[in-house]
């Protein structure tokens, strides 16, 4: 059984035991996170596609850790103007593990 949940300002494609990594959620190590908006719930022979959402369909999960993405370096560059400008940035991400679809 697998589910499409939308998280982040994305839709991210998930099944029972998978590791995802998602945009930042405010949550504890260990804690359990619950995914209210299901956009589709497939397998199994039935597929479920919400309007927007799946009414009754969530997913849980248990966050794994908190960190931050590899460094992102852009440089920008104007080529005889003795000008250029780096800058550094690391994304913020959740870890999470799938527990349940419950559909």
């Amino acid at each position: 059984m697998y589910a499409i949940i939308k998280t982040g300002g994305k839709q991210i494609k998930v099944e029972e035991g998978q590791t995802i990594f998602v945009e930042k959620l405010d949550a504890q190590e260990g804690d359990k996170v619950n995914f209210e908006e299901v956009v589709l719930v497939g397998g199994e022979g039935e597929t479920k596609i919400g309007s927007p959402f799946v009414s009754g369909a969530s997913v849980e999960a248990t966050v794994e850790k908190q960190g931050r993405a590899k460094k992102v370096v852009t440089f920008k560059y104007k080529r005889r103007k003795d000008s250029h400008r780096k800058q550094g940035h690391r994304q913020p991400y959740t870890k999470l593990t799938i527990n349940a679809i419950k559909a």
